[in-house]
């Protein structure tokens, strides 16, 4: 198929959920063409034959082609029924599977939209958990961690990243906060909701352990502030004054698994929201 200049006719996709299976389709579909300019309108959320109506109205006047994955038998049959009426070209993915399904199983389709999403949710969750863990790791996008269920706070080699990314797992989304020695925290920090905040500490000497450890990774030869044991010292010290003076919960991650660790968040975030550990 040779490009053309004419744009190409819309898709619409229309779905009592978000209606990702069938843009995924769609999608599908148009991998295997070169040259398309053809644009995927989503129509998610339909209820009412007045949003079919609308959309196949839509479609007629701009030629388009309308993919629809409803499930609601008087909706797909109004769907259909509209079409044909308008002489458009809707495609049905789902309703020969649904009538073949029920003569094998002997059984009506529930015909209740978003269902799939709603097994799957905890799957859901725990994606968009990572996600956001991902992107608020290390102190980034500070204007967003009002967002995040719990903030980690903690100077350097306390462990924050693989904490958080842990308790990501698990469904929640965190955000980490480094603690630079002689550096005042971020306002955004101490605007938070104190009982979301988790400081960390660590024994000294634990920590100038996973500091050496990490200068002779990066190649850094000799001591530094980063590595003095005084330094490291005062500088736990400001983290549990600061941690005290603003209410922050505190966790001890000394000669801990990462397991341990996070039922001791999970803990505090229990009693201090009152949500149910999990």
């Amino acid at each position: 198929m040779k490009p053309t200049e004419k744009c190409c006719p819309p898709i619409y996709v229309v779905s009592g959920g978000v209606g990702a299976s069938g843009e995924q389709l769609a999608r599908t579909a148009l991998a295997q063409f070169e040259h398309t300019d053809m644009q995927i309108i989503i129509v998610p959320h339909v209820r009412q034959v007045e949003q079919i109506e609308a959309v196949v109205e839509q479609a007629a006047s701009t030629g388009g082609t309308i993919i629809h994955t409803l499930v609601d038998v008087d909706l797909r049959q109004a769907m259909i029924r509209l079409t044909r009426n308008k002489n458009i070209v809707a495609i049905d993915p789902i309703g020969r599977l649904l009538s073949h399904l029920a003569n094998v199983s002997g059984q009506e389709p529930r015909g209740q939209p978003g269902l799939y999403r709603e097994l799957r949710q905890a799957y859901f969750d725990r994606v968009e958990a990572i996600e956001f863990t991902m992107k608020h790791d290390d102190g980034l996008k500070p204007d967003e961690w009002s967002q995040a269920e719990i903030v980690l706070v903690g100077v350097s080699r306390t462990g924050k990243t693989p904490l958080s990314m842990y308790l990501a797992v698990r469904g929640w989304k965190v955000a980490n906060v480094p603690l630079v020695r002689n550096v005042p925290p971020s306002p955004k920090l101490l605007q938070l909701d104190r009982r979301r905040v988790v400081g960390l500490l660590i024994d000294p000497g634990q920590l100038l352990s996973h500091r050496q450890q990490r200068q002779r990774r990066l190649g850094v030869p000799g001591n530094s502030a980063y590595t003095d044991p005084n330094e490291l010292y005062e500088e736990i010290e400001a983290a549990r004054h600061l941690y005290r003076h603003n209410g922050f919960a505190i966790v001890d991650v000394t000669d801990k698994p990462i397991e341990e660790s996070a039922d001791e968040v999970l803990a505090l975030m229990n009693r201090r929201l009152k949500t149910p550990l999990q």
